[in-house]
C-alpha cells in the first residue's frame, strides 16, 4: 500500500474524465496573460508621470539654481550647487515654520477624527429622514470649493460685519463687537482650523458610516446581551472592525492638512508678521513673494521630504501594529 501511495505522489493527481472517455483540454494561460493588468493601468500612469513627475523634476532642478529677477531678464541659469538647501537647513525660520506645520497639522486632523466618527456614529443611529438631510448637508459642505468656502468664513469672522462677531455681541461677549480675529498668531489659526475641519468631517464622516453598514448587527446584539453600553459597544465592536478603516481615513488627512495652502494663504496670507506661514505658504513666500525661485523651490522639496518621512513613521507604526496582532 505505502508504495502505490509513493507511486500515485511521484506522478501527481490522475486527470479528469470528460465526457466519451476523453481527458478535457487544458485551459492554460497565454504569454500575453500577465501583462494585460499593467497594459490596463499604462495609460493612467503615463498621465501621472507627465503632469506630475515631470513637474517634480523640473521643481527640482530649480532648486539648484539661482533663479531671481535679473536671471529671468538676462536667461541666464547660475547652477549653485546644493547651496540653497544649505541656507534653508542653517535658518531657523524655516525649523520654526516646521514644528508649527507639525502642531498644526496634528492638532486638525485630531479634530477632524473626533468630530467626523462621531457625526458618522449619529449618522447610523439617525432615522432614514434626518440621515438623509444630514448627508445633504454634509456632502453640499465637502463639495464647496475651497476658495468658496474660505471666502465664506472672511465673511463670517469679518471684524465690522462678520457674523460671529454679532452673535458674540448679542450673548453678551460686547468686547467682541468689533474683534480682528485676524490680527493674532492664535486667533488667525482658530479661524483656519475650524475652516480646514468644516471642509474635511464630511469625508470622515460620510465614510465611517458607509463602513459601520458593512459590520454584522449580531456583533452588536450580542455585546448588548453581554450588557455592553454605547461606549463599551464601540471600543469593543465597532473600533476593532473599523480600525483599518480608521488607519487609512488618518493617513489621508494628515496629507491633506500638511498641503493645505489655499486655507492658509487666502486667510491672512501667513500673517501677521508671518506667524501663521505652515510650509506650503513659506515656499510660495519665498519663491514668489521674495522672488527667490531656486530657494522656494528648495523649501517645496523640503517639504516633500518631511511629509514622506512623516509618511514613513505612520506606515512603520501601523505595520508593526499588524504584525502584533497576527
Amino acid at each position: 500500500m505505502s508504495a502505490q501511495i509513493e507511486e500515485a505522489a511521484a506522478t501527481g493527481p490522475a486527470p479528469r474524465i470528460g465526457k466519451g472517455g476523453a481527458a478535457p483540454p487544458r485551459r492554460g494561460r497565454g504569454r500575453g496573460a500577465g501583462s494585460v493588468p499593467y497594459l490596463l493601468i499604462l495609460p493612467t500612469v503615463a498621465v501621472v508621470v507627465l503632469l506630475l513627475g515631470w513637474t517634480l523634476v523640473k521643481n527640482g532642478l530649480l532648486s539648484f539654481q539661482n533663479l531671481n529677477k535679473r536671471q529671468l531678464i538676462q536667461r541666464v541659469t547660475e547652477w549653485t550647487g546644493v547651496d540653497n538647501y544649505d541656507t534653508v537647513l542653517r535658518s531657523s525660520e524655516f525649523w520654526h515654520v516646521t514644528g508649527r506645520s507639525v502642531v498644526f497639522t496634528a492638532a486638525n486632523v485630531v479634530l477632524i477624527m473626533a468630530v467626523g466618527c462621531l457625526i458618522g456614529l449619529l449618522l447610523a443611529r439617525l432615522g432614514t429622514k434626518l440621515r438623509l438631510l444630514l448627508s445633504l448637508g454634509l456632502v453640499l459642505a465637502w463639495a464647496m470649493p475651497v476658495v468658496a468656502a474660505t471666502t465664506v468664513f472672511q465673511w463670517l469672522f469679518d471684524q465690522r460685519f462678520g457674523v460671529v462677531n454679532y452673535v458674540l455681541d448679542a450673548l453678551g461677549w460686547h468686547s467682541m463687537a468689533g474683534y480682528n480675529w485676524t490680527s493674532g498668531q492664535f486667533s488667525t489659526f482658530f479661524v483656519i482650523t475650524v475652516l480646514i475641519v468644516w471642509q474635511s468631517v464630511p469625508f470622515v464622516a460620510i465614510n465611517l458610516y458607509a463602513a459601520t453598514t458593512t459590520i454584522p448587527k449580531e456583533l452588536y446584539e450580542a455585546a448588548s446581551l453581554d450588557g455592553a453600553g454605547t461606549w463599551k459597544q464601540f471600543t469593543s465592536v465597532t473600533f476593532p472592525f473599523l480600525k483599518p478603516f480608521f488607519l487609512a481615513t488618518t493617513f489621508l488627512e494628515v496629507i491633506w492638512v500638511f498641503k493645505a495652502f489655499t486655507q492658509v494663504f487666502a486667510i491672512n496670507e501667513g500673517g501677521p508678521d508671518r506667524l501663521t506661514e505652515t510650509l506650503p505658504v513659506y515656499a510660495f513666500q519665498e519663491g514668489m513673494g521674495s522672488q527667490h525661485f531656486g530657494m522656494g523651490a528648495a523649501i517645496s522639496i523640503l517639504t516633500i521630504v518631511i511629509l514622506l518621512a512623516l509618511t514613513a513613521y505612520y506606515l512603520r507604526l501601523v505595520l508593526k501594529q499588524e504584525e502584533d496582532e497576527l
